[in-house]
């Protein structure tokens, strides 16, 4: 459930803050009569988000076997990549309100006729962008821990409710603190894909073996005890954090070097903002 919230509340998020941004925007440069132009693009990108869900579901419901092994090793690896681009590039975003203002500056100087169709293709573009990441996001969960229903849907409603209050002033809510916070738990979420993925490469293979096996034994009635990786805790922590009582050697050297390589990267951006802010002082 917590991987799910984690996905639609970030991408729903992210799509919101643009909505929101584009509408502060237009109010304060007396452009209002533009919003219909956002109203349609919302429409059109949640529409192309559908579409593409549908369009995926009907790709992927014929495979089986080997050819389902593979896909499913290589929707993980692409989602982790994808994840782990999306949070390098949020590392690196001090100035993301100013970049989507002047994005729609240059919108709004088009020729007469251009501007709002300039403006409603930036923000489908965007929302549609966030769409799609999220059919991926959530199908390489599926095959890592299964999808929840109830955790998308207040994932989707947390980040609405937050980009909402953030805009309209309610509360002084850090939406950098909630990127951050939502950032470390995806890195882990992402190296249980990666590692996930080689252990699904290595069934094709048929080398799979433990390099060590802390499962609790099953309990008499069949059941999995709660520290099992099919367990209570055990399930949800391998869908948070791509927990594995049995890896093999390979899976947890993928884990590993994975997250040493997004720490690396998380405290070179940071020692580079600090450079940068004191540069500045």
């Amino acid at each position: 459930m917590i991987e799910s919230f984690l996905i639609t509340g970030r991408e729903t998020l992210e799509a919101s803050l643009v909505v929101g941004i584009v509408y502060g925007y237009l109010h304060r440069s007396g452009n209002n009569h533009y919003r219909p132009s956002v109203h349609l693009g919302i429409g059109l990108g949640i529409l192309g988000s559908i579409i593409t869900a549908a369009l995926f579901q009907t790709f992927t419901s014929g495979f089986e076997g080997v050819a389902e092994q593979l896909f499913e090793g290589t929707t993980m690896l692409i989602g982790a990549l994808l994840l782990s681009t999306m949070i390098i590039w949020m590392m690196r975003q001090h100035q993301v309100t100013r970049d989507i203002e002047q994005k729609v500056d240059l919108q709004l100087h088009k020729a007469p006729g251009w501007s709002s169709w300039g403006l409603t293709m930036l923000i489908a573009t965007a929302i549609l962008r966030e769409g799609a990441e999220t059919v991926l996001f959530l199908n390489a969960a599926r095959y890592e821990s299964g999808i929840s229903f109830l955790g998308s849907s207040i994932g989707v409603l947390a980040a609405l409710v937050i980009g909402y209050l953030f805009f309209k002033g309610a509360q002084r809510i850090k939406v950098s603190a909630v990127f951050k916070v939502s950032s470390v738990l995806l890195i882990l979420f992402a190296a249980g894909l990666v590692s996930h993925s080689v252990h699904e490469f290595q069934e094709v293979a048929g080398s799979v073996v433990p390099l060590y096996d802390i499962n609790p034994p099953m309990n008499q009635d069949g059941s999995y005890p709660l520290l099992h990786e099919k367990g209570l805790v055990g399930s949800f922590a391998k869908g948070l954090f791509g927990y594995n009582g049995n890896p093999s050697a390979l899976e947890l050297a993928a884990y590993v070097t994975y997250l040493m390589g997004m720490v690396a990267l998380w405290k070179r951006n940071t020692t580079h903002r600090i450079g940068q802010r004191r540069a500045i002082a």
